[in-house]
């Protein structure tokens, strides 16, 4: 049976640096019906350098006179409150993910158990990063915005060979929000063709049109960012969706999950009562006698179905008939 397809709801850093807000979001994303609720996990100063230039989104959306790593900061929580989102998610029956910026954070995680690793696009050129990762021996899923296939194939080599368990990879676009002319959502596939791999997508474009499109397209997990209310302040806020948004993703994704099926082309269980009401069948076109013979004049076809079918048309063509026939009667050979 195929496995359902692995929802993701990227809170990120959307809680701002408070945790109320934080459990705010882990409460709409369990009521939307995702998976799982990812936050990113960090030690500013081991991430970012008092040089590090702001992107342009960041710019937009944020005091355009803080450095990133001010910006950073701000956004920044404890290990003690992820512990505690952690066991906060355990009682709501939700998955609790984080993304690891740095190795302390790494440390920590793994310390309280995560289930599996996310991989952010960032990392996927960082060797040192990635052979952490992967000596976790855990499951990892890894985003792929501003990569080549090489960068890529290089990453999954370097995750296979220091032991990681199974690698699914994302397809995305790194910008906030995304261009849809920018999505190239056909990379997916490609990825999926060159390394044999688990596929999915990690999406920023507005809306959700596009994540239910890359479910249909083969994903295995979708990611999306998501905020209470996209006119918050902060980076990422105006690129995510909210939670009634995110809640109508879950469900039509949900339906095309359903109608995706097995590939084998047959009657459906809910067709199969319709065959003879649509289809056709060799019938009297006017009444014929015994004895005479059938013919284009006097054969037609017309529903139901539950006679000789139309197929053997040229087979019933010269025939006797047996019996009289009335007009509209099913024809019997």
């Amino acid at each position: 049976m195929k496995k359902k397809v692995l929802i993701i709801a990227e809170a990120g850093v959307n809680h701002n640096g408070d945790i109320n807000i934080a459990k705010s979001l882990i409460d709409e994303a369990k009521n939307a019906g995702v998976d799982c609720i990812k936050f990113q996990t960090f030690i500013s100063e081991n991430v970012v350098s008092k040089h590090a230039p702001k992107a342009d989104y960041q710019t937009r959306n944020t005091s355009s006179k803080e450095s990133q790593l001010d910006m950073v900061k701000k956004l920044e929580l404890s290990f003690k409150e992820f512990n505690e989102l952690k066991e906060y998610c355990r009682e709501k029956e939700i998955e609790f993910l984080s993304t690891a910026f740095d190795f302390e954070s790494i440390d920590f995680l793994y310390g309280i158990g995560l289930k599996r690793w996310k991989i952010p696009s960032g990392e996927i050129t960082n060797l040192p990063y990635l052979i952490k990762i992967a000596k976790l021996g855990k499951p990892i899923i890894m985003s792929t915005g501003m990569s080549t296939i090489d960068e890529i194939r290089l990453a999954i080599s370097i995750l296979r060979e220091n032991g990681s368990g199974e690698i699914t990879v994302l397809h995305c676009t790194t910008e906030y929000p995304a261009p849809y002319q920018n999505v190239n959502l056909n990379a997916m596939l490609t990825i999926k063709n060159e390394f044999n791999v688990p596929i999915g997508y990690s999406d920023h474009t507005r809306g959700i049109e596009i994540p239910i499109a890359a479910v249909a397209m083969g994903a295995t997990v979708i990611e999306k960012h998501f905020t209470l209310d996209r006119n918050m302040e902060g980076p990422d806020h105006k690129a995510s969706i909210e939670p009634d948004e995110l809640k109508a993703m879950v469900s039509a994704i949900r339906n095309v999950e359903l109608a995706i099926g097995t590939g084998e082309k047959k009657p459906a269980e809910s067709e199969v009562k319709n065959i003879n009401i649509a289809r056709k069948s060799i019938i009297a076109k006017r009444s014929i006698k015994k004895g005479e013979i059938f013919t284009e004049e006097n054969l037609t076809v017309k529903r139901p179905g539950n006679g000789i079918s139309p197929m053997k048309w040229f087979e019933v063509l010269g025939q006797i008939a047996t019996k009289d026939f009335e007009e509209d009667e099913l024809i019997k050979i």
